[in-house]
């Protein structure tokens, strides 16, 4: 057995944000809070800080941190400032800092200016699930188009910041669409490009596992298949 979720991709996280407007169908963290009746379905997208989070004394940690897990960067929500003085605390305390973000350009552009003396402590993984706007809006109906998101990737990219992609869940159902988002997405990465299945929620893509494997087993040192993927066929 692998390790899973979270600590994957790193030691711990950090988040300071109740809901997201993102509003993804199969997003764990909405899931678990209309469970235990912390949020709605309908009020999920009202993003609430918590402001102690904020205000908390960020030390640096053993091991790498992601940020934010249970909601994103949003650049025209109030919320953001608050997620920036996260950031910077886990920077100035010397943490390397894994940021996890379906993106928003100018979220990326404010990141990428901003803490650009930072640059050494920041990964950027950009969830990046199809380049087919209508089944992005179906799975994540407020999240950014395919072009903003690939935009926001080449910026980063361009200016030097370690890049990462995951494509997960994989929402394309076909085997041509998910291995021409891969084309695409790999010209953006410079350390790896993730892929993993749809979880908690029935009726995800069609792609079987073995198929997703025999296609990028050998494709290229990028490729990183998530536990989803590895558990399911038993493969290192």
């Amino acid at each position: 057995m692998v390790t899973t979720g979270t600590k994957e991709w790193a030691s711990s996280n950090v988040n300071c944000v109740d809901g997201c407007v993102h509003d993804c169908k199969y997003c764990y963290a909405r899931k678990m809070a209309i469970r235990f009746k912390r949020k709605t379905a309908e009020n999920w997208k009202v993003m609430l800080v918590r402001q102690h989070d904020v205000d908390h004394d960020y030390r640096r940690r053993d091991g790498r941190i992601m940020f934010p897990t249970s909601h994103d960067l949003i650049p025209t929500d109030p919320s953001f400032p608050a997620c920036m003085t996260v950031l910077g605390k886990l920077l100035k305390s010397g943490n390397e800092v894994l940021v996890t973000t379906k993106p928003h350009l100018k979220a990326i552009e404010h990141i990428c200016k901003n803490f650009e003396q930072f640059k050494g402590q920041i990964q950027f993984r950009f969830t990046i699930t199809s380049m087919n706007d209508a089944t992005l809006h179906h799975w994540e109906p407020g999240a950014p188009t395919f072009m903003e998101r690939f935009q926001a990737a080449q910026h980063a990219f361009r200016l030097g910041f370690k890049t990462s992609i995951s494509i997960e869940p994989i929402l394309d159902t076909c085997l041509e669409d998910l291995l021409n988002l891969y084309g695409a997405v790999s010209r953006v990465s410079t350390e790896s490009v993730w892929l993993g299945l749809m979880n908690y929620v029935r009726g995800g893509a069609a792609l079987a596992p073995a198929e997703i494997y025999r296609a990028f087993k050998h494709r290229d040192g990028l490729v990183r298949f998530k536990d989803s993927i590895r558990n399911a066929l038993e493969v290192a």
